[in-house]
């Protein structure tokens, strides 16, 4: 089986060594770059996979790096920081990663995160050699190919990440039905939720933009004030 291609980008050696040891040893093959120059010369010349990607570095920080990334791919983004308020949180996730963990980190915790998203990305990306099944979901304003990871709204293509098209598809597949933060959050992540986050909250925000005519006027994805998010036909 051809090994999944790793890109990690930090300024910080230490790191970025440690980093590729854990995951080297899970199996995967790991680049790494210190730097979002080298990390772009990478990510032009490579099958890249997944990054993982640190936000504060000399030059190009992680954050524009990322969103340039989210231009022209839908790959899982992690990003890494020192700083650890909902805040900076929400920033990162809303330049286009879908996850973020903070440092000091446990390698072991990260390299679950890897596997995480890849199971999502090699699942939902077209490609993927898992059974192919016709999935296709028609609304009004909305259409999705779980097969293809197709998504039209008003007639228009779209892009999303692996987790903006989990958290839409959940949605869409299940019409007039709200979903709270905390359940989207359990589903899409398969992971049971500890203490409020904003997670939930910027992914519905990006999806919102990608897909609404107008998002402060969402017509596709509904806030239900105080419970959560619905799609109705």
């Amino acid at each position: 089986m051809e090994q999944n291609r790793i890109l990690v980008i930090d300024d910080d050696k230490e790191i970025a060594d440690l980093v590729e040891i854990h995951l080297v040893s899970e199996g995967y093959q790991v680049f790494k770059a210190h730097n979002a120059i080298e990390g772009r010369k990478i990510l032009d010349s490579e099958d890249i996979k997944l990054v993982i990607l640190d936000i504060m570095m000399p030059g190009m920080d992680g954050l524009t790096l990322c969103k340039r990334i989210r231009e022209n791919s839908t790959i899982p983004i992690i990003m890494l920081s020192a700083k650890s308020t909902d805040l900076d949180k929400i920033i990162g996730l809303g330049t286009g990663a879908d996850d973020y963990v903070t440092k000091p980190f446990n390698p072991l915790e990260l390299t679950a995160r890897v596997k995480s998203q890849l199971r999502r990305y090699t699942k939902f990306n077209p490609g993927s050699h898992e059974e192919k099944q016709e999935k296709e979901i028609v609304l009004s304003h909305l259409l999705m190919n779980k097969e293809n990871h197709r998504v039209c709204a008003y007639g228009k293509e779209v892009k999303l990440t692996p987790i903006e098209f989990n958290i839409l598809y959940l949605l869409a597949s299940n019409v007039g039905k709200v979903f709270s933060t905390d359940e989207i959050f359990e589903k899409v992540w398969n992971e049971k939720i500890y203490e409020a986050n904003n997670t939930v909250m910027v992914h519905i925000r990006r999806i919102r933009e990608k897909i609404e005519m107008d998002s402060r006027n969402a017509q596709i994805i509904k806030t239900v004030w105080g419970v959560g998010y619905k799609i109705e036909e």
